[in-house]
């Protein structure tokens, strides 16, 4: 199965993490969905500013520290993915119990890493 992953955080700046990590997963062959603060494309995924339209994730990696994760988190209740994964930074206790009591698994671990370890 495809684990089409959204990109919480995009960024078209090519030393950020979130750039790395939609490289990798096009790389992977996974379908990706970019959400950041600017418009934007990096490869063939067009970054967009808002959530609206977005459906059949499988898996959010998050780029944004815990306060910029607020705006997202019932968008994120309501896509309702298999997993969401904290990486380096963006850790956030709460949201993660609150995830968790959702059904939703929680990881805190680098994309990157997972990806090269063949775990994501």
């Amino acid at each position: 199965m495809k684990k089409k992953t959204l990109v919480l955080g995009a960024s078209v700046k090519p030393e950020r993490y979130s750039f790395k990590a939609i490289n990798r997963l096009r790389d992977a062959g996974l379908e990706v969905v970019a959400v950041g603060n600017r418009k934007g494309s990096v490869r063939d995924v067009e970054i967009l500013t808002n959530t609206k339209g977005i459906e059949g994730i499988h898996t959010v990696t998050l780029y944004l520290n815990p306060l910029n994760q607020e705006p997202y988190k019932t968008f994120i209740y309501e896509l309702a993915p298999q997993r969401v994964i904290f990486n380096p930074g963006t850790e956030n206790p709460g949201f993660e119990t609150e995830l968790e009591e959702k059904g939703i698994e929680t990881i805190e671990a680098c994309t990157l890493v997972m990806l090269s370890t063949g775990q994501f």
